[in-house]
């Protein structure tokens, strides 16, 4: 992890990366950078609830639906989509992406489900 001079947290990730600019004990905000072809876990939160803007690229969105089943949706710059706690969800950079995401402060609150790096069952960056 490294701080930046205005005090925001670059979190390096084997997908790319993620910029966290504000914290509090209420939220969270930051910045995901995914590399192309890349994509994070296929995962779920206990506690986390977030929304997601993308800001540059095209993302592929799973998202579990309200009958359980997963759904895939592409995003382009400008889409917004809300990730419930509880819902299964991956994204996956068709071409490079930045993302802001806000979110419910629970940093570590993340059961991976599936993943490209070895990391299921971990919190591991």
């Amino acid at each position: 992890m490294t701080h930046t001079h205005d005090g925001s947290r670059r979190v390096d990730k084997p997908w790319g990366h993620e910029l966290i600019w504000a914290q509090t004990d209420r939220y969270v905000a930051k910045i995901l950078v995914i590399e192309a072809g890349r994509r994070l876990s296929y995962q779920r939160h206990e506690v986390k609830d977030e929304w997601i803007r993308l800001l540059s690229g095209t993302l592929l969105l799973t998202l579990e639906n309200d009958d359980g089943m997963d759904e895939n949706h592409e995003l382009r710059p400008g889409d917004d989509a809300h990730i419930q706690t509880g819902r299964r969800h991956r994204f996956t950079a068709i071409d490079r992406c930045e993302i802001m995401e806000v979110s419910t402060p629970e940093l570590d609150d993340v059961v991976r489900l599936a993943d490209d790096f070895g990391r299921e069952g971990t919190t591991a960056p």
